[in-house]
């Protein structure tokens, strides 16, 4: 009854327009209630969710992403994906795509990626041809692989909430499967162009590639020095947030000189607040997780679904298709702090790879980032290239057509995933 409480009220109060963190909080706390617990539960909870020493660089990302972005390593990524794909018909479209793996794990948010390419990128696509619904399904499906590219804040939450996982083993175990996102979208875009002859009327130069490179280098090396840095052991995740974040100040103030003294402010307040906002539902989330935990639901959960005649790829098809749906309605992180404490332990009972699975668990999501029609990514594209989000759908299912049998391929063949992890360890 409680276990059914707890889903029920969490899900009635999401229904209704509750905050996410609210919903967490209040269904966990109803249940401490209605079970006979006591109330000193819920600081004990929230405490227990925060004290986590690889947090610390959650703001720091954060801060990261923000200066960047300010900085204006749109631009110059984006000079440097047209001088990589060139000109013709279809080449903005994988631009876009191409744009989109360059900035992932920028910003920590898919929804600010697809605001920032379908900023950059909206008015010269329909300028070369492209039909509205098209740029807005391309945007928002290129935008979501942004929490799979390291350094991803979601990567980030995943490590610190599975035991025995590390972040630099997921922003390696992020890279190859990210980059076959990237090409899984590239081919359904690049074809669907060419046999419907979208941007055959762009009339952009090709920049040149290696002018172009020489000014992207900068905002390039922010993931070489925290994925590097991290490799080798100079600085802990923690560490490697600050560096990156003096790094981006350093880039954007005396490289680009693209931020001036007095909008420093504005960013670290900006960071701030978005840094609250995760730090808030990670403590509400800490008490639904403790309510979960006490009333004793995983466990026989976990049981039942190990028993089911279906074998570890049916069970496996089951969190697919609820991480799928999940994504629908909320991004990565969340999504991982309210199903983590149930799915790992039914993937340790198949012994899974935990660095494999964060990985599958996160490709599951971006799936559901841009599936129709309520995913936020599609409605950020689709408001700014002026269209809706069920236009989209037509071009939208190759998009999520080929990401799923990319899905497949990493879930058949796990050393895509986890070679690049093995091989930088030793």
């Amino acid at each position: 009854m409680t276990s059914t409480l707890l889903f029920s009220s969490f899900f009635i109060l999401l229904a209704i327009g509750m905050p996410i963190f609210a919903a967490l909080g209040l269904a966990g706390m109803m249940v401490i209630l209605v079970a006979g617990f006591s109330m000193d539960a819920v600081p004990i909870a929230v405490q227990t969710a925060l004290m986590k020493y690889n947090l610390l660089s959650v703001p720091m990302f954060v801060l990261t992403g923000a200066v960047l972005e300010r900085s204006g390593v749109a631009q110059r990524l984006l000079r440097l994906a047209q001088a990589i794909v060139g000109t013709g018909p279809g080449s903005l479209a994988v631009t876009a795509v191409v744009m989109a793996i360059l900035m992932g794990g920028i910003s920590g948010s898919a929804a600010a990626i697809a605001a920032t390419i379908g900023g950059v990128m909206t008015s010269s696509m329909i300028r070369a041809g492209y039909p509205r619904p098209f740029i807005a399904a391309v945007v928002g499906s290129a935008a979501s692989t942004d929490i799979l590219v390291p350094p991803s804040v979601t990567l980030i939450v995943y490590s610190l909430m599975v035991p025995g996982v590390s972040v630099p083993d997921m922003f390696a175990a992020g890279i190859i499967p990210g980059t076959l996102a990237g090409l899984a979208l590239i081919v359904p875009v690049y074809v669907l162009s060419r046999v419907y002859g979208f941007g055959g009327r762009s009339d952009d130069p090709r920049p040149p590639f290696w002018a172009s490179l020489k000014d992207a280098l900068w905002g390039l090396m922010a993931k070489v020095v925290i994925l590097g840095g991290l490799r080798i052991g100079l600085f802990t995740p923690t560490e490697a947030g600050v560096i990156a974040a003096l790094y981006s100040f350093f880039v954007g103030i005396v490289i680009y000189r693209a931020i001036p003294m007095r909008q420093v402010y504005e960013l670290l307040v900006e960071a701030a607040e978005l840094t609250a906002i995760i730090m808030i539902i990670v403590s509400f989330a800490g008490i639904f997780s403790w309510a979960l935990s006490t009333i004793g639901f995983i466990g026989p959960v976990v049981a039942y679904v190990t028993s089911l005649p279906i074998g570890e790829y049916g069970v496996l098809t089951m969190i697919i298709l609820l991480l799928i749906v999940a994504g629908i309605f909320l991004d990565g992180f969340p999504i991982f702090i309210i199903f983590l404490p149930l799915l790992v332990p039914i993937g340790q009972a198949y012994q899974w790879d935990m660095v494999w699975f964060g990985v599958i668990m996160t490709f599951m999501i971006i799936i559901g980032m841009f599936t129709p029609p309520l995913s936020v990514n599609l409605m950020v594209a689709a408001k700014i290239a002026n269209t809706t989000v069920e236009a989209t759908t037509k071009w939208v299912s190759w998009m999520l057509l080929s990401m799923l049998a990319t899905l497949v391929l990493i879930i058949v063949f796990p050393e895509l995933v986890l070679w690049l992890p093995r091989a930088l360890a030793h």
